[in-house]
């Protein structure tokens, strides 16, 4: 962890080289400028991506269960995955491929789907709040709060003044995670509209996968400068000290995977959690259990 300035107080930041490297500085955001092919922190190929898939795997299946066993024991710290990107960026795959690695009891997997009227009466935040992990967990959530600022937006669902109010309400909401305990994650997985268009097309070339395909991303795609534009206006008024914004090139997969999970390697080494020390005499337990 590092500390960075956060108006008048120190927060404590995850740092290491994927952290720091694919973090959204502060300021505007340009999408334009980031290469959604881009291999960033990684020199190998496709082949090489897999292999150190594996190899983060373990390390971060190792660290999420000491996490996991801080919890059991009293911790309050979590961690916390936003996952947010255009149809067919990845956002299950990231879940299959990288958070498949860790052991799924110390998981809580969370997709957000259009609020029911219910959901909607209890304000925005509501489902977003009964669906936070627990301590000692690592909460993914496929789409989150920010479908509020972003659907909402391109699809006039709300008015203007509401949606522009939400972005302060999202920071003194993550705001408030962080300084009970949790450290979030927030992930944009950057797609280019080429890409999304072959990984359509392969939905539909393939009678296994027409499962997955929805006639509406068509339609979506019609919007997709204004998907840009809205995710430009998240990434850069919601992109704090406390929660930064990470973009993630995705056009390849095996490089996405790669990246998600190494952010998330690196950000339990910064949390550096330890195995609970023993709240019984060890030695006594030996000898009691010799006798049996």
């Amino acid at each position: 962890m590092a500390k960075k300035k956060s108006g008048q107080d120190d927060v404590d930041v995850p740092t290491g080289k994927m952290l720091d490297v694919l973090r959204v500085p502060p300021g505007a955001v340009d999408l334009t400028s980031y290469d959604t092919r881009a291999t960033t922190g990684f020199s190998g190929d496709k082949a090489d991506g897999k292999v150190a898939l594996e190899e983060v795997g373990a390390k971060v299946s190792d660290w999420q269960e000491r996490l996991f066993a801080e919890g059991r024991k009293g911790g309050e710290r979590r961690i916390l995955l936003v996952l947010q990107g255009m149809d067919t960026s990845g956002k299950g795959g990231v879940i299959r491929h990288g958070a498949g690695l860790m052991d799924p009891q110390g998981l809580k997997i969370t997709s957000f789907k259009a609020p029911t009227p219910a959901e909607k009466r209890r304000g925005f935040l509501w489902r977003i709040r009964q669906a936070l992990p627990g301590p000692g967990m690592v909460g993914i959530f496929d789409r989150s709060h920010y479908e509020d600022v972003l659907i909402a937006r391109v699809r006039n669902l709300v008015a203007p003044p509401v949606w522009n109010r939400r972005y302060e309400e999202i920071n003194e909401f993550e705001a408030e995670l962080t300084a009970t305990g949790v450290t979030i994650v927030k992930c944009f997985l950057h797609i280019s509209p080429e890409q999304q268009k072959e990984r359509l097309e392969a939905r539909l070339d393939d009678p296994t996968k027409h499962w997955k395909y929805n006639p509406g991303d068509v339609d979506e795609r019609e919007l997709w400068p204004a998907y840009a534009e809205a995710y430009q206006a998240a990434l850069e008024r919601c992109n704090t000290p406390e929660a930064p914004w990470y973009v993630i090139p995705s056009d390849r997969k095996w490089y996405r995977n790669w990246a998600v999970t190494t952010l998330l390697l690196e950000t339990l080494k910064g949390l550096d959690p330890q195995w609970p020390a023993a709240d019984f005499d060890v030695a006594e337990e030996k000898t009691r259990l010799a006798a049996t």
